[in-house]
């Protein structure tokens, strides 16, 4: 199973380091997008897939963070996404932290401050216009303009496309927080107590007044008497032992969240000179006595 992790650099360079180092580990190339605020344009935006704007449609994520990495874009930042195997995601978020990802709700906190009201600044309109002479608005999202022209004048008839909008519901991998464990070494003072034998050799004199005996003619030769003093001393040696084990595991649950959101739709009333009328929704059935009449 894959997935995309995104980041978000303030400078080109950092971006291209980062798609590097992936690349060495082994990540392929093709997987690994970078899209520079420079390279996205930065020129008047329409309802076309134009600009940076167009560029991140290309990307699945919610809209309030198409608008935050859009407004990264738009203050000169480079966003790199990757498709990843799960085994590649903990070192490939590694990666991108070591080369200095932005974080980007710390930014996001700076930029509101200073004023951004949370909308990417060049971001297209959510509903484009038709001629007011028809009175009814065109709903699809970005990028109906092309919808438009695609039914537009034919045969010099000119028609209104009724659009509605879907809810579709994916899902994406987000960093939720990390558990770092590290061993280190520490010392600390311990002691203990040993007996010790030690020997101490003393010369002891006496006087002695008595007759030689004939052992004794001995005497006058000479003689040596010699003792040995010893006493002992700590060995220490150390001895290492595990005495405990810390380790990380993860489980995996699943769970089951309900998405809400509201979709459009757009229904089109015609009225023609004989006072007869007929509404059309997006299923494409009509009531009424008059059957549907281009406009």
């Amino acid at each position: 199973m894959t997935q995309t992790i995104t980041a978000m650099y303030d400078t080109y360079p950092e971006a291209t380091a980062a798609k590097a180092k992936l690349v060495a580990l082994g990540i392929p190339e093709v997987g690994i997008r970078i899209l520079s605020g420079s390279e996205a344009g930065t020129g008047t935006v329409t309802t076309h897939e134009e600009g940076m704007w167009g560029s991140l449609k290309e990307f699945f994520m919610p809209e309030e963070d198409r608008h935050l990495h859009a407004e990264g874009l738009h203050r000169g930042g480079t966003m790199l996404t990757a498709t990843v195997e799960d085994g590649y995601a903990e070192q490939t978020y590694d990666i991108l932290e070591e080369h200095g990802s932005v974080d980007m709700d710390e930014r996001e906190a700076s930029w509101r401050k200073d004023g951004w009201t949370g909308q990417a600044t060049g971001a297209p309109a959510m509903a484009a216009s038709i001629p007011a002479s028809t009175g009814t608005a065109d709903l699809h999202a970005a990028g109906s303009t092309e919808t438009l022209a695609a039914h537009g004048t034919a045969q010099g008839t000119e028609y209104i496309p009724v659009v509605e909008e879907r809810l579709n519901v994916g899902k994406r991998m987000v960093d939720s927080g990390r558990v770092r464990v590290r061993s280190y070494a520490v010392e600390k003072d311990v002691s203990e107590n040993v007996t010790l034998h030690d020997e101490t050799v003393h010369v002891d004199r006496r006087v002695v007044d008595r007759a030689v005996t004939p052992g004794d003619m001995a005497l006058f030769e000479d003689k040596v008497i010699e003792a040995t003093e010893m006493r002992e001393q700590a060995v220490v040696s150390k001895e290492a032992r595990v005495v405990g084990e810390v380790g990380i595991r993860k489980d995996a649950t699943q769970r089951v969240e309900t998405v809400s959101d509201k979709v459009r739709h757009t229904e089109v009333e015609v009225t023609d000179e004989r006072g007869n009328v007929e509404r059309t929704g997006t299923t494409g059935t009509t009531t009424g006595t008059v059957p549907h009449k281009p406009v």
